[in-house]
């Protein structure tokens, strides 16, 4: 028979992980939703100087009543996982310290401690990591997992499709800087000021700051922005077919799960 703790240990494990099926989220979980959603604008609207201005001691309370709820679920989990076999005793639970969720509950609770003080640029990076916070949203949501799964069943294709751009940007800098050197040295002067033109032809976003002005230089830029358009095309398919493939599994596996052992729909 289960002692007291093993019951409220399973109790605690399904209301903040769910019971790992249909049945939605839970409670607790609904309530880790929005404290997430709800410390995510606190930590935008926080960066505007009128606002801190006006609401600071609001603002910090606020901030302080988010690292405590976050830091008290992120022990009842690392408490409560202990029910799950899998990480049981003190070798599992440092196991799941370690696994992707657990690392990403972690890293958004520890820049809370750096939201207030000197205003240094490590202290603006450290608190842009409470934005990370969104990324707890994932264990939330079945399409989120879907999208990131097939994401992760792609990143050889991604990987080589980002290994192409890098290339085609670092060819067309080269390539800009020898036509186009003496006569626009400003933009184009050296390579790595030539990349950032590349970059902007060959993502459409085109600014505008920097153009090449001899003949060849233009043929070149024209070609760069022609290849542009194939390399933005080329990540956008393979996520495409990813994506589609992934819900496709996921209806193949729930219209399986409403059949019986006959084939025929179970009422």
């Amino acid at each position: 028979m289960s002692t007291l703790h093993e019951r409220l240990q399973r109790s605690t494990y399904i209301a903040l992980f769910g019971r790992g099926d249909a049945s939605g989220l839970t409670l607790a979980q609904l309530i880790s939703v929005v404290l997430i959603l709800t410390s995510v604008t606190v930590a935008v609207v926080g960066t505007e100087p009128v606002v801190v201005a006006a609401f600071g001691p609001t603002l910090r309370n606020l901030e302080t009543g988010f690292v405590i709820a976050f830091s008290f679920e992120y022990l009842m989990r690392l408490w409560a996982v202990g029910a799950n076999p899998i990480y049981k005793g003190m070798s599992g639970r440092i196991r799941y310290a370690l696994s992707f969720y657990a690392l990403i509950d972690l890293l958004a609770i520890i820049p809370f401690l750096f939201g207030w003080g000197a205003q240094s640029l490590l202290v603006r990076l450290l608190r842009l990591f409470r934005l990370l916070a969104l990324s707890r949203l994932i264990r939330y949501s079945q399409a989120m997992r879907i999208v990131l799964g097939a994401m992760l069943e792609r990143r050889y294709e991604l990987t080589f499709s980002m290994a192409l751009s890098a290339c085609v940007i670092l060819l067309s800098a080269g390539v800009l800087y020898s036509v186009e050197a003496d006569t626009n040295p400003a933009a184009f002067g050296s390579i790595p000021r030539a990349i950032w033109w590349s970059v902007t032809t060959l993502t459409t976003v085109g600014y505008g700051d920097a153009v090449p002005r001899t003949v060849l230089g233009r043929v070149f830029a024209a070609l760069t922005a022609v290849a542009g358009i194939g390399l933005i095309a080329m990540p956008t398919g393979i996520l495409a077919a990813a994506f589609s493939q992934a819900f496709k599994n996921v209806k193949d596996q729930d219209r399986t799960r409403s059949q019986g052992p006959t084939g025929n729909t179970q009422y």
